[in-house]
């Protein structure tokens, strides 16, 4: 199992949070907070992390969901959190066990193989007006302004309205029965070979500017898919500071992105 990742910025300094094990790769993206709450989440997305990486490393064929409301749990009581007034983060997981691929999505950091994308569209399918609003003024060139930032406040709170309960969408929080809705599928290794995993800052404007071949991206060296993530930094920056062709949150987005291959 050959593991390549890269992140924008580093580990320390990124909301996004790529861990490995043996047989695992596991990656996070900590929601920028518009709105007060009582730890950064990058503080979050890397506590539950490594929670995820412990429990993977001493029972590396759990189930999935399992594992993850575990996690979940213990990331609620070290940090001393409260359901509804917390961070969140997306968790994307892939596990080899034999010849059978696991794959586990809560939220929207997608995983891609040759299968397609498989991903976790409930937020989206939401089609919240205060999203609809905000982009919309981004693409008419109204730019990163404070208003921006206030939109985005009252996005978040229209969220954590609808966080993790029927009806909304689910995501990783400080509710662990979160972790049940989480999206899983299995499939054997030799239908794919390769896996890429990616946060929407990567994923997004990868795909926008077309430098979405996932089957070459999979063959990346880590200073390879780097290079790639830089690239994206510098569309973001050069051509399109405004965020007016790829309506997103903030010029730039935390970026992580993992390339699995397996000997098969």
């Amino acid at each position: 199992m050959r593991i390549e990742t890269a992140q924008l910025p580093d580990y320390a300094d990124s909301d996004d949070k790529i861990l490995t094990t043996e047989n695992a790769v596991i990656v996070l993206d900590g929601a920028s907070a518009f709105r007060p709450v009582p730890v950064p989440a990058s503080l979050y997305a890397a506590t539950l992390g490594e929670a995820l990486q412990l429990r993977l490393r001493r029972e590396p064929s759990a189930d999935l969901r399992a594992v993850l409301s575990e996690s979940i749990q213990a990331t609620t009581d070290v940090l001393e959190l409260t359901p509804g007034d917390s961070p969140s983060s997306t968790v994307a997981i892939v596990r080899r066990s034999g010849d059978q691929v696991d794959e586990l999505v809560l939220g929207d950091s997608p995983i891609i193989t040759a299968a397609g994308v498989f991903e976790d569209p409930r937020l989206d399918e939401l089609e919240l007006p205060e999203r609809r609003a905000y982009r919309n003024r981004l693409a008419s060139g109204a730019g990163y302004d404070e208003h921006h930032r206030a939109m985005l406040r009252e996005l978040q709170d229209a969220q954590a309205e609808r966080r993790n309960r029927e009806g909304g969408y689910w995501i990783a929080e400080a509710a662990p029965t979160a972790a049940a809705h989480a999206l899983v599928r299995s499939w054997n290794v030799h239908e794919a070979p390769w896996a890429v995993l990616a946060t929407d800052g990567a994923f997004n404007t990868m795909t926008h500017i077309e430098t979405d071949d996932w089957p070459r991206v999979a063959g990346m060296s880590s200073a390879e898919l780097f290079a790639e993530l830089e690239r994206c930094q510098a569309w973001e920056a050069h051509v399109d500071p405004d965020g007016t062709d790829l309506p997103r949150s903030k010029r730039h987005d935390d970026k992580a992105i993992a390339a699995v291959r397996w000997d098969v």
